[in-house]
């Protein structure tokens, strides 16, 4: 149950306010004293012809905000504040998540729709760096939040496996490849001759035609062009698989570039056929000045094709196959142009499913005093970073007194760095806006008691320690029939209830916004309410038996809720840390 919701329903009945506008100024108040919800009436001022704190008084004996899990309503100026029946609230929400168990959150809205979400997309014969680890992550995790919305989702890898770079690399290999050190190292060996080929370019502009005539015959299906390309691509997908491997993320299709290339007849058909394509310094282009734009270049004046092209023959095939209710493209922020014109082109081309296409794109990854470039050859390896997070992780775990206490064995210390260390990464990319740039800080990622994966897996652990506990005294056995959630009324546990009953609206505000840090902050302020909680409260001790088994009930949903947001971010949990 959606208190907050519930309430904008209540004051939409009685004032003729809208719900949606009555839950946009509904406000938590800063002192508990002051209930657990407020609504300003200064908004109903003009259409009531009252002063708002007249309408305080008048709605707080409104007989309809007398409800079973409405201790009262009361005017304190012009706010009407709202206190909940904290025995009600707990009774609802934990009955509710101890019943549906991870289950929690979950919605139909999506049934029988089709939502592709296109995410990673890295280049082949590159490096995987941290900077495709943001669309990784970010895609991974809200591929994750739709599905649990009920959504059918496709998991689309549309690699960079296509374009005038591959002219380049074909053209490099040539003239400085070795092949064994293809075989020892290839993704190095193609990013060695790679900057190679950008460095020889500025003394030789002639390898730039070299180049092009090397993609271009590609583009035609020559076969020893051909050959090199797939070689190139099937080495670096089997170094991308291991880091896939490592984070947990996985895909349903692999469609690349390259797979659209022989589609672009239809593009340019569609575009003909609506008189759209028009020559511009010898490229052909459609005009998108109504829309504020640039042209879209469609096809180069070479002949060759580019980005747009293929993207618009990726989105025209995706609709014929999959009739999708959203296209989703995880993609950075410098690419919005791009997509604005691919959109509008669709759109100026009659297409209904050009609404229906999204980009969400996010901020830079940054270190300190660092920059990165393929083409100069500084990049920070997104799989070197995540061993380097697993190292780091696992000295802290054997540092801590309390860790050497239990004995634990090096095997599980591994298991745990293992996933936090990981986790931290992830969580880094996820607990802030998207659109916000990252600038990596080892002492906030792997903080125990901050902002963090670690935290939040710590979090987890402890709590299944003291349910563990519990376990071998026999506690929760008949935990459900002698647990009394109308005793769960301090403002440590009604502070934790209440952000557990807000995990559904948090995954549908994830959707709906494409910002999987909802999620994020309310893992976050769950385990920070779950400890205050810990830390002022009995939970194993004490006589009242009803009381007891409701606060372990209460730490069973906890650790529930806190599967669940993890899971959506793509982060691993431990039993035991």
């Amino acid at each position: 149950m959606n208190y907050r919701t519930e309430i904008a329903a209540i004051i939409s009945t009685v004032t003729g306010l809208p719900a949606s506008e009555a839950d946009a100024l509904i406000e938590v108040p800063p002192q508990k004293e002051l209930g657990d919800y407020a609504f300003p009436c200064y908004a109903l001022s003009k259409t009531l012809r009252k002063s708002p704190n007249a309408i305080a008084t008048e709605l707080s004996a409104d007989p309809r905000f007398s409800d079973t899990w409405i201790e009262k309503a009361e005017a304190v100026g012009p706010y009407l504040n709202f206190f909940l029946d904290r025995g009600h609230v707990a009774r609802t929400v934990l009955s509710r998540i101890l019943d549906e168990d991870i289950r929690f959150g979950d919605s139909d809205e999506g049934e029988g729709k089709t939502v592709i979400v296109e995410f990673s997309s890295p280049n082949i014969a590159k490096p995987f760096h941290v900077g495709h680890a943001f669309t990784t992550v970010l895609g991974h995790s809200l591929s994750r939040i739709y599905k649990k919305l009920g959504y059918t989702v496709v998991r689309m890898n549309h690699l960079g496996d296509y374009g005038t770079q591959f002219g380049k690399l074909i053209t490099a290999y040539r003239l400085w490849g070795d092949e064994q050190a293809l075989l020892a190292s290839p993704i190095d060996e193609l990013l060695r001759i790679y900057v190679k080929f950008h460095e020889a370019e500025k003394e030789d502009p002639g390898l730039s035609d070299l180049a092009r005539e090397n993609f271009r015959k590609l583009e035609e299906g020559a076969p020893e062009e051909k050959a090199l390309w797939e070689k190139f691509r099937d080495m670096s997908l089997k170094e991308f698989a291991a880091v896939y491997e490592k984070m947990g993320v996985s895909f349903d299709n692999y469609n690349g570039e390259s797979f659209y290339s022989d589609r672009i007849p239809e593009v340019l058909g569609l575009l003909n056929e609506k008189g759209l394509l028009v020559e511009s310094e010898g490229a052909r282009v459609v005009m998108l000045e109504e829309y504020g734009l640039p042209p879209c270049i469609i096809i180069k004046s070479d002949g060759t094709t580019i980005y747009a092209s293929r993207d618009l023959a990726a989105v025209m095939y995706r609709n014929e196959t999959y009739r999708f209710h959203k296209n989703i493209y995880v993609v950075g922020l410098p690419q919005a142009l791009h997509f604005k014109q691919v959109f509008a082109v669709l759109d100026k081309a009659g297409q209904p499913y050009a609404k229906d296409c999204v980009h969400v794109g996010f901020g830079l990854v940054k270190f300190k005093n660092m920059k990165f470039s393929t083409r100069e050859g500084n990049i920070v390896v997104l799989d070197e970073l995540l061993n380097e997070s697993i190292a780091k992780t696992r000295e802290i775990i054997k540092s801590n007194a309390l860790i050497r206490e239990t004995g634990m064995n090096d095997e599980h210390i591994d298991e745990i760095a293992n996933k936090v260390g990981i986790g931290a990464v992830i969580y880094t990319y996820l607990r802030a806006g998207r659109e916000r740039d990252i600038i990596f800080s080892w002492e906030e990622m792997l903080d125990f008691e901050g902002d963090s994966a670690p935290y939040l897996i710590y979090t987890y652990a402890r709590t299944r320690s003291i349910l563990r506990k519990a376990d071998e005294r026999g506690l929760l056995t008949d935990m459900r029939s002698e647990a009394d959630f109308s005793l769960l009324i301090s403002d440590d546990e009604t502070g934790v209830i209440k952000l557990l009953a807000e995990i559904p609206d948090a995954v549908a505000r994830a959707a709906s916004t494409n910002e999987p840090f909802m999620v994020a902050r309310l893992a976050s302020q769950i385990a920070r309410a779950f400890n205050r909680f810990y830390n002022n409260s009995s939970i194993l001790s004490g006589t009242d038996i009803g009381l007891r088994a409701a606060r372990l009930a209460l730490c069973e949903a906890i650790c529930t809720g806190l599967l669940i947001c993890t899971n959506l971010l793509g982060i691993e949990v431990v039993e035991q840390m």
